[in-house]
């Protein structure tokens, strides 16, 4: 079985909304940097480049468990604060997969999400399949029942 992705995103003060907290919409810019960070960089490093070529979004759900705060209890003057998200991957089909995250904010559970993605061919502007190569690096990355 495989571990999770572990990826320490930094907050940005443009993060907030009017209360202080990270705004929800900014939740899904903060699984996009992880998921980039898994696929692209991760994809690459694998020898798989080709996620970067053409990967969209068909479903995202997003479920908010509790506030985060900007913290500034937590930050530096070197150091903004940051969140931690795990990722991992849940299901592979033939022409999609599924990323399922977990965002904490310290040692607490502050959200869960999934994303549906798609292979897409930009050039052709269509679905494609996935690679045998992609789909042995999402393997690399898939937790049965999401826990590691």
């Amino acid at each position: 079985m495989a571990e999770r992705f572990v990826y320490h995103c930094t907050l940005r003060w443009s993060d907030l909304d009017a209360y202080g907290h990270v705004n929800n919409s900014r939740f899904l810019t903060l699984y996009e940097e992880a998921r980039v960070a898994l696929m692209f960089a991760g994809g690459k490093a694998w020898g798989v480049g080709s996620f970067a070529d053409g990967v969209v979004i068909r479903r995202h759900e997003v479920d908010y468990l509790r506030p985060v705060d900007y913290a500034l209890g937590r930050a530096t003057a070197e150091a903004a604060p940051t969140v931690r998200i795990e990722l991992w991957v849940e299901r592979i089909r033939a022409a999609s997969f599924t990323v399922a995250y977990e965002l904490y904010d310290g040692a607490v559970l502050a959200s869960t999400a999934r994303s549906v993605l798609v292979p897409f061919d930009l050039f052709e502007k269509r679905p494609r399949r996935l690679s045998d190569e992609e789909r042995a690096f999402l393997e690399a990355w898939a937790v049965a029942d999401g826990s590691a």
